[in-house]
């Protein structure tokens, strides 16, 4: 029973590690899969083996080598030098993905919950120091409870998309888009997300003993991962193309289903900003303490503060300016560590 509980703690730290706002939103969906009509179908199932593949190797991987961060995960795969270098990218990455995710948060209680931008930033900050101050073990917890809601919300919106009469769109629609651009789209969305995952991926895989339970529950959480896109890319399916014009598509949906799903909807956008937000400014401070001689919740709230303070440009720049770039990185970082690692067994 203690096996089994621990499996499905690590598969939704997983989950709840990979999906942020903007899978909640739809827009990521949107823009990496449904978009491309009925291939889309096909580029989840490959999205989802390489969430499982790779997941479930970098957790093995710290596992073995103790690794207190991904720091010392990046030095034993790619060399001192390279992976000092890599590290040392990915550290402002992190930082720059922790600034979207509470400008994220400010931003759901401006328009949402019509509190100020500001009250939104602080009541964050609280609940972040709160869990964060706890360690791994709480980040473990929090997505215990945030990740069955997601579960939820999505088993609803299907169930509402199987009484459609366009429920079928997404075996049907065809795109004019190239086909390399096409297959491209899920190595770039899976290399993001894991690049950033690893925070939390490589000192959960060395603080858990048993093997066993990090690659079943590498292998659960990835799966979950591709089933939430799947769930996410049928319902916008059914309701394309009009869905494609809408900042947030899954929203369009949800107001058609009354109060109760939107309040559930608000939970859950809310719950998964603030999931990638602990697991990206504990995975930053991890790394921080193997550099810096400081107190670790000095660490901590100097990542709090200084993420304030950048939050203040906005959770709409931040995304367009910092996003792309990230992503195009983070899959040279991918090719990387499956180049390095080809010989190297699960």
């Amino acid at each position: 029973m203690r096996t089994g509980s621990q499996i499905v703690r690590v598969a939704f730290t997983y989950i709840g590690t990979v999906v942020g706002a903007g899978f909640a939103s739809g827009q990521e969906i949107l823009q990496f899969f449904t978009r491309y009509g009925w291939l889309a179908t096909l580029t989840i199932a490959l999205s989802s083996i390489l969430f499982i593949w790779i997941g479930i190797k970098l957790m093995l991987m710290a596992h073995d080598l103790k690794a207190a961060s991904y720091e010392d995960l990046n030095r034993a795969i790619f060399g001192q030098r390279i992976g000092n270098a890599i590290s040392l990218f990915m550290m402002i990455v992190l930082f720059g993905i922790t600034t979207v995710m509470l400008a994220g948060g400010g931003t759901v209680f401006e328009e949402q919950l019509h509190l100020s931008y500001q009250t939104g930033l602080f009541v964050t900050l609280v609940l972040a120091y709160f869990v964060l101050s706890r360690g791994i073990g709480a980040i473990m917890t929090v997505n215990s409870i945030v990740v069955p809601i997601m579960l939820l919300f999505s088993l609803v919106i299907v169930v509402y998309t199987w009484h459609s009469p366009s429920s079928g769109n997404w075996l049907r629609i065809t795109s004019d888009d190239p086909l390399e651009k096409i297959w491209f789209a899920p190595f770039l969305y899976t290399a993001f997300n894991l690049a950033m995952a690893q925070a939390v991926l490589v000192p959960m895989g060395a603080s858990i003993q048993n093997r066993s339970v990090l690659y079943w529950g590498g292998l659960l959480g990835g799966a979950g991962i591709g089933l939430l896109l799947l769930s996410a890319h049928y319902a916008l399916s059914a309701q394309m193309p009009g869905i494609a014009q809408f900042e947030i598509p899954m929203g369009n949906i949800i107001t058609r289903l009354g109060s109760v799903p939107q309040v559930a909807y608000l939970l859950v956008i809310y719950g998964e900003i603030f999931t990638t937000f602990i697991a990206d400014a504990y995975g930053l401070s991890q790394q921080l303490q193997q550099r810096m001689k400081l107190n670790p919740k000095v660490i901590l709230i100097s990542i709090l503060a200084l993420s304030y303070v950048i939050s203040q440009i906005g959770f709409k720049i931040l995304l367009s300016a910092l996003y792309p770039l990230f992503g195009f990185i983070s899959v040279v970082w991918l090719v990387l560590m499956i180049w390095r690692n080809r010989n190297r067994a699960m």
